[in-house]
This record gives C-alpha cells, sequence and structure tokens, in this order.
C-alpha cells in the first residue's frame, strides 16, 4: 500500500465520520462544519481519482455554503448562536430504514452497472472543454451569485454582531412594539427564555 492509498483511506475515514457526526451532533453550526468536512474530504478524494474539476468545485461550493448556513444559524436560531443542545433528529426509524435502503440501492447499482472502460485520450483539454459545458453561457449568472453571496455573509456577520437585531445581544432583545409605547410586537418569550445566560 502506497502513499496515495494510505490518505485515501484516511480520507475516506474522514468523510464517513464527519457525515456520521453531522447526524449525532446537537447543534446546527457544528452539524454545518462537520459537513463541511466531510465535503472537503470527498472532493480532495475526487482530486486523487483524476477528477480534479468536481473535486476541487466540490470543495469551494461547499465551503461557501456551509459557511452561509452557519452564519444564517447564528443570526436566526432561538438558542444563542444555534449552540445550545437541541435534537437534530426526528423520526429515527423512518430515518434509518430509508437510510439502509438508499445504501443498499445504491450499493446494487454500483455493482450492477457496467462502467465505460473507454480511455480519454491524455491530450484532450476536458476540464476546459467540461467548463464550457457547465458555465460557458452562464458565467455572468454564477459571478452575480457569487457577489450576492458575499453581501450574505457580510450581512449576517453584521446582523449577529453584540448590538442584535432589536438590542444589545447579551442583555436579551425583543422586537419593537407594533405603536410606540405598546407590547412588543411577536410572540412574547416564557419568563427567562429570551435572556442570554453567560457561562
Amino acid at each position: 500500500m502506497g502513499l496515495s492509498d494510505i490518505l485515501f483511506v484516511i480520507l475516506s475515514a474522514i468523510a464517513i465520520v464527519s457525515g456520521w457526526r453531522v447526524f449525532a451532533t446537537d447543534s446546527m453550526v457544528r452539524a454545518s462544519f462537520l459537513l463541511l468536512t466531510s465535503f472537503i474530504a470527498a472532493g480532495l478524494m475526487m482530486v486523487m481519482l483524476a477528477a480534479p474539476y468536481i473535486g476541487i468545485a466540490t470543495v469551494f461550493m461547499m465551503a461557501v455554503e456551509m459557511m452561509v448556513m452557519a452564519l444564517f444559524m447564528v443570526m436566526f436560531m432561538m438558542n444563542p448562536a444555534g449552540l445550545n443542545p437541541m435534537m437534530m433528529v426526528h423520526q429515527h426509524r423512518i430515518s434509518i430504514g430509508a437510510g439502509i435502503v438508499a445504501f443498499a440501492g445504491l450499493t446494487l447499482a454500483l455493482l450492477l452497472s457496467r462502467l465505460p472502460t473507454d480511455p480519454v485520450d491524455p491530450q484532450r483539454p476536458v476540464i476546459h472543454e467540461l467548463g464550457i459545458e457547465l458555465l460557458g453561457a452562464s458565467m455572468l449568472i454564477f459571478e452575480t451569485a457569487g457577489v450576492t453571496l458575499l453581501a450574505t455573509m457580510i450581512g449576517a456577520v453584521v446582523l449577529s454582531s453584540r448590538a442584535g437585531r432589536f438590542g444589545p445581544a447579551d442583555e436579551a432583545s425583543v422586537p419593537p412594539p407594533l405603536e410606540p409605547g405598546g407590547e412588543p410586537a411577536g410572540r412574547r418569550p416564557a419568563d427567562g427564555a429570551g435572556h442570554h445566560h453567560h457561562h
């Protein structure tokens, strides 16, 4: 077993363990970063399998997506920063059954499929051709989406700062009243539920 084989096994273990931990952790933010770790490991495995475009695209796309998800969790979760313990899995029996069926189906499809064996000419610019095929007419859309996501991340950081949406975040915050001097709008939290406790 060579160095590349050992590295592939390590990346496989990281992808599997971090993917499992997504459903075992009790925090939305931690789940986002664990899923990011799993996708990064899978992307690096694709690079090792001579599919650099798919591997690098997976790393970049999932890095942005998971960061945006984590920032939105920090910004909108009812518990502080989405870090308080919470149940991450619902309908346990259905989830386990669906996972087993999906794993068995994908395994059978892999074992019973006749994979192509026609090699591509090493001198052919396959990555360039794939990029033109996927992004040739949509490059402006992707560039616009990138700027929009960047603005979203900056806005999420600003909104999740100490100032909070309706007041200082560490002194609890309530929405403003609909009328001057009236009761706060929206659902009122139970006694003590709206305060952030320092640890």
